[in-house]
């Protein structure tokens, strides 16, 4: 599945490339593809942001598939943005959540949450709601007129305790033992913390030209 991941990334990238009229593309990526690194605690950076990239081999030994597809289909949109000279931005959200989810994205929230509670002791497990995503790609795109382009991390919340680990297995319907794992006291104390700076940074620009405008 990770390869058809990515043979789709560039089949949509390639019929961009081929459209005169596109020059300018928005990826939904995942936040997956930043989060898995290979490497000991004390030598990673903490921070994960818009620069960090998950290591492919460390997906395949932990058979985490769907970071694996993210990640590669993610990597190719690059490749093909700078040969062919489309100008790409890539958003990595966390696990999308809407109301009742459970039954609208069954699947790929049981395949994000794979090695949940590891990303939970790590302080990397994080949601973000569908609307602010969306409002995200808009603000995105809105950028790029103005030549401003990258990755960019998005999410709204990190879950980060028993009680916020509670809600996510009601609302996803995975069990409480696998989000956390044998942390029952939460991870507020992990090693790492996500950044979405760049994006709120843009966010907030954002904000300040509408209230300019009024």
């Amino acid at each position: 599945m990770a390869e058809v991941e990515a043979k789709v990334s560039e089949n949509v990238m390639e019929a961009c490339a081929r459209t005169e009229s596109v020059r300018k593309c928005v990826l939904t990526s995942s936040l997956l593809a930043c989060i898995w690194r290979n490497g000991t605690q004390s030598e990673l950076p903490p921070v994960i942001d818009h620069s960090c990239w998950s290591d492919e081999s460390l997906c395949v030994d932990k058979k985490l598939w769907y970071a694996l597809g993210k990640l590669k289909a993610e990597k190719t949109a690059w490749k093909i943005a700078e040969a062919k000279g489309l100008k790409l931005s890539t958003i990595c959200p966390a696990l999308i959540t809407t109301p009742n989810l459970l039954y609208h994205h069954p699947t790929p929230t049981i395949a994000y949450l794979k090695g949940a509670h590891e990303m939970y002791a790590n302080g990397l497990l994080a949601t973000v709601d569908v609307d602010n995503l969306a409002k995200a790609h808009v603000r995105v795109y809105e950028a790029m007129q103005k030549a401003v382009y990258g990755r960019y991390v998005c999410f709204d919340k990190v879950i980060s305790t028993e009680y916020e680990a509670e809600e996510l297995s009601e609302q996803t319907g995975f069990s409480l033992e696998k989000i956390r794992g044998d942390n029952k006291y939460g991870g507020s104390t992990a090693p790492f913390r996500l950044s979405d700076r760049k994006l709120s940074s843009l966010l907030s620009r954002s904000s300040i030209c509408c209230l300019d405008d009024i």
